[in-house]
């Protein structure tokens, strides 16, 4: 199963994506989280501790990494380089291994003023479409938002797009640029989760808003969420019975 988790910035993509691989690994499976937003949280939402994140190398990062499988070097101009690098190897030898979850930083690049056609952004393309069209792992990925990391070529990996929203114009506006860019690529299994819903009206808004689109479930605004960041433990620690199973049922919805 390989999902990928997008949304505005802020609505709570790192909580589903986080949420979503540590049940997957409670059920036995082997699970690769690659967190692909440059806002990178991912680690901080598994539980990883703040002195073990220290320990986490981005991809973008590891420059003699991608200078020997790009055969150029990082931040030279007017090179040559490998456009179909050597990757396959890169999950197994670059995760950092927490609570039976492989975790993988992407990480920023700097990016010139026309676009990034450089060795770093080639290196991570061809590991994104490795892992997603090679590795046997479940694979969750936090997306920025949009499809940055995906291209027409690994849309035929991807089970599913899980867009999350929150009960505002910004988050919708955002989530609709998303599916018209995923469609652009012909990823059409989109769906769609609500975050920070306090009523009724907050889920009614959000369905309103997307009518072709299953809304996989709802998740209340509450305060343990804060509360577990706060003391550096995983999204889902420490919540009630109600709020676990809204994540249980996401995961049992989209991998019908």
């Amino acid at each position: 199963m390989k999902l990928a988790i997008s949304g505005k910035g802020g609505v709570g993509k790192s909580t589903l994506a986080a949420a979503l691989a540590l049940l997957l690994a409670r059920n036995g499976r082997r699970v690769l989280a690659v967190d692909a937003d440059p806002d990178a949280n991912l680690a901080s939402a598994l539980g990883i501790p703040a002195g073990l994140q220290q320990g986490i190398i981005p991809i973008s990062q590891q420059i003699a990494l991608i200078e020997e499988r790009t055969g150029a070097k990082v931040k030279g101009y007017g090179q040559m380089f490998k456009l179909n690098p050597h990757v396959a190897d890169v999950a197994e030898r670059c995760a950092f291994m927490f609570d039976n979850i492989a975790l993988l930083v992407l990480g920023a690049i700097e990016k010139g003023g026309t676009g990034c056609a450089c060795p770093e952004s080639v290196f991570i393309r061809a590991l994104v479409s490795d892992l997603i069209l090679q590795k046997d792992d479940a694979l969750i990925v936090d997306m920025e938002a949009g499809v940055e990391h995906l291209g027409r070529a690994t849309v035929r990996g991807v089970d599913a797009m899980i867009i999350v929203v929150e009960p505002g114009l910004r988050a919708i506006e955002c989530a609709h640029r998303i599916i018209s860019m995923s469609a652009d690529i012909g990823l059409t299994r989109v769906k769609l989760v609500a975050n920070k819903v306090t009523n009724a009206d907050d889920e009614r808004f959000i369905r309103g808003a997307f009518p072709s689109h299953e809304l996989l479930g709802a998740i209340p605004f509450s305060a343990l969420f804060g509360a577990a960041d706060r003391r550096g433990e995983s999204v889902l620690t420490g919540l009630d019975d109600d709020l676990t199973r809204i994540f249980v049922d996401i995961l049992q919805k989209v991998t019908a």
